[in-house]
């Protein structure tokens, strides 16, 4: 019988350029070893898979072709066994299919007479060679990404918020993209306020031109390279672990955990959504007094016109309407709202906790001030030695390059402190004017602003009983100012008493309010 073969040429995406494993190179070695040996061709296959499996697309349709016509070839000749297969089992399994089918594989570099079983040893050894290399070179893939890791480096393709960037002298790096930092500020901000749910605030974002699916979002918010923090995996004997990488964060340490507070429910858990019907602006806030569930809304028909009443889908049926609700927890409200009295003492505790903060940050700057000269004066005595020939050129760049980086990461610490002095008046002044609206928040804002200043006020869902909210507990700021409030009501007309005594009853977070 004469011989007819199959010839099999295998690159895989990273052997395209290496000499030798050409598709072109291989299928005239191949032809040229037919016409010698005087054997047929029937096909040849081109194929662009690693072998490290006979999971390849071409050698699939050869091996079906094969049981479907037997008796065709009785050879496929490849160019070395490592064009064949890289694992060794594997390969012992197909070369067994193949013979079976009355067809022998065979390298025409490496020739084996398979039927002398001594040959099944040097076929051992070709098999193996490869996939050795292939471990070796994925250990050392494995190991020098681990190690790019432990010293800070992201590898790979930029996530979203940065991009690649290569420097002037070839190293890598990802640097922040303004455009997408900022979106994802605001969407790690709103996460940590605890005030609505993700999927709300993913939709506000979509919204704002994000352009993100929502599990890549949530990947985002757990991933600590946002806050400068690469994760260096376990591996072995060593445990998972963080190191400061090399790249800008673009939010800090503490928003980054506040935000893993918040999705580990370690905070509030319950949170509405930002997005409602207008006539309910309290569902997702409002709970039911008999059976304690979430109260929803819906509306009926009149003869003339709908009603809407917030109602609970349990057994107990209890409803209210929503106009009266409405009315009740506006009025409510207002008794939050700052009398105007209140400004000039709100004035002076602003400007007072502004004064103990830039005194702590002139003192900070002091300190950075201080060490920067110390270093400098160090750099000097270092280039002294150097004249002198005390030391030697490679001890004083060590040296030079250690001073310089501590020197440039104080200046920037420096640059990072913002001085507000210039705009602490305008800012007080706005503020304070916000504040004394608060109890018109609800009446003139929009429905997200009005429910996103319920969620702030009210930390825990409230309820509504004989025609009065009741709530467990409100935001310490916004109780402040009740109380301040109370305390200047109940004042008999033409008392000369210090507004400035109550100043000790005001929380010292500030004018905004902040939830526990």
């Amino acid at each position: 019988m004469s011989k007819i073969a199959d010839l099999y040429i295998r690159v895989s995406t990273d052997e395209q350029a290496e000499k030798g494993f050409s598709q072109r190179n291989q299928e005239e070695m191949l032809r040229k070893y037919c016409s010698i040996n005087q054997i047929q061709i029937r096909y040849v296959i081109y194929e662009d898979h690693s072998a490290k499996t006979f999971n390849r697309p071409q050698w699939k349709k050869f091996l079906a072709d094969v049981k479907k016509h037997k008796n065709k070839i009785n050879l496929v000749l490849f160019m070395k066994w490592d064009r064949f297969s890289r694992n060794a089992g594997d390969a012992y399994q197909m070369i067994n299919v193949l013979r079976k089918l009355g067809v022998e594989p065979q390298a025409i570099e490496q020739p084996l007479d398979l039927s002398i079983p001594e040959n099944k040893m040097m076929l051992a050894f070709y098999l193996a060679a490869p996939e050795v290399e292939n471990d070796r070179r994925a250990l050392n893939t494995f190991q020098g990404l681990r190690r790019g890791k432990k010293e800070g480096r992201h590898m790979g393709m930029a996530p979203y918020g940065y991009a690649n960037k290569v420097t002037e002298d070839g190293k890598k790096y990802i640097a922040i993209v303004p455009e997408k930092a900022t979106k994802l500020i605001w969407i790690f901000e709103q996460v940590a306020r605890n005030v609505f749910s993700t999927e709300s605030i993913y939709q506000m974002a979509k919204d704002k031109g994000l352009v993100l699916s929502k599990s890549n979002l949530w990947v985002i918010l757990r991933n600590p390279l946002y806050c400068g923090k690469i994760v260096v995996p376990k591996y072995r004997d060593e445990e998972e672990r963080w190191v400061n990488g090399q790249h800008d964060a673009i939010i800090s340490d503490g928003l980054f955990y506040r935000v893993q507070d918040v999705l580990d429910s370690k905070a509030r858990t319950y949170r509405p959504k930002i997005k409602t019907i207008e006539n309910f602006p309290l569902r997702g806030f409002f709970l039911c007094p008999q059976c304690g569930q979430k109260l929803t809304g819906s509306k009926c028909k009149g003869r003339n016109k709908y009603y809407y009443y917030y109602h609970c889908h349990k057994d107990c049926k209890w409803r209210v309407n929503s106009e009266i609700a409405n009315k009740i927890f506006k009025d409510y409200l207002n008794k939050f709202k700052p009398l105007p009295e209140v400004k000039k003492l709100y004035a002076a505790v602003l400007l007072e906790g502004y004064r103990e903060h830039t005194g702590v940050v002139a003192n900070e700057k002091k300190k950075s001030l201080e060490q920067i000269a110390t270093y400098e004066k160090k750099l000097s005595v270092a280039r002294n030695l150097l004249v002198s020939e005390k030391i030697d050129a490679e001890d004083y760049n060590l040296m030079k390059n250690e001073y310089n980086e501590i020197i440039s990461n104080l200046e920037k610490e420096m640059g990072n402190v913002e001085d507000d002095r210039g705009n602490i008046e305008y800012l007080t002044n706005s503020g304070l004017q916000n504040l004394l609206k608060l109890g018109d928040a609800f009446d003139n804002a929009s429905l997200a602003d009005s429910r996103e200043v319920i969620g702030l006020i009210f930390p825990e869902n409230f309820t509504f009983r004989e025609n009065k909210i009741q709530t467990a507990r409100i935001n310490e700021m916004v109780n402040c100012i009740y109380l301040v409030n109370n305390r200047l009501r109940t004042k008999k007309n033409g008392t000369k008493d210090d507004i400035f005594l109550l100043s000790r009853v005001v929380t010292s977070t500030g004018f905004k309010p902040v939830t526990s």
